[in-house]
């Protein structure tokens, strides 16, 4: 028996079809990733080219820590308003922190650090509402009345300095007073400033940062 030359035709060409509808599926997606990749890949290269590699002709002038280190939990890092209410760590979140660490007492070297600390901020202009200053008080001597109205934009919380010493740390050599501490938006500590730090230097490290990390947080805290 005879068989239809169409018939054979319509069962033998349906496959082919299908097959080239998903090639063309298949190829349409490739060119999507593409597309996604180029335009990535700026945003790509610059973290990866400031985080890891690190070119020889720029240089930070605070010392960068890697592997950067998280923010621990209450449990791990139990803060304290100056009113003895527990402070949750992750609420702190979401903005880029400058952290000085000091007793209450807080000498001359600590006044500078609060000092540079607000100037730091101020400097940024426009930026400054993404940056938050934090002091933390490491014993329970209570806080010079004098010192408060320069903190008042700033937050203030008292934890054991055993604690803050798991996670921040000093330089060699140095008290964990020392240093003014930068913690980036998603709670990791990232950079530490040195003890005779260059203010336009230090200035410049938090201007590069921030204008890399546009995305990443709120101005303002809700």
């Amino acid at each position: 028996m005879a068989t239809d030359p169409m018939i054979q035709l319509s069962v033998h060409s349906l496959p082919a079809a299908d097959q080239a509808l998903v090639q063309r599926t298949r190829m349409g997606r490739i060119k999507m990733l593409l597309v996604w990749a180029v335009c990535a890949a700026p945003v790509v290269a610059s973290y990866f080219m400031y985080y890891v590699v690190r070119p020889e002709g720029r240089t930070n002038h605070g010392a960068l820590i890697q592997p950067v280190q998280a923010m621990p939990d209450a449990k791990a890092l139990p803060l304290r308003s100056l009113r003895g209410e527990a402070v949750s760590p992750a609420s702190l979140k979401g903005q880029w922190l400058l952290v000085s660490a000091a007793g209450g007492a807080c000498g001359a070297a600590c006044e500078k650090q609060l000092y540079l600390q607000r100037q730091l901020r101020e400097s940024l202009g426009r930026d400054k509402d993404r940056v938050d200053r934090v002091w933390l008080v490491t014993d329970d001597t209570p806080v010079r009345e004098s010192l408060l109205p320069a903190m008042q934009q700033a937050t203030v919380l008292r934890v054991p300095q055993s604690d803050l010493a798991r996670w921040l740390k000093p330089e060699a050599g140095r008290a964990l007073s020392d240093h003014i501490y930068l913690i980036d938006p998603r709670g990791d500590w990232m950079m530490r400033f040195p003890v005779d730090m260059e203010f336009n230097k230090a200035k410049r490290d938090l201007t590069r940062l921030l204008k890399a990390s546009e995305a990443w947080d709120e101005a303002g805290r809700p």
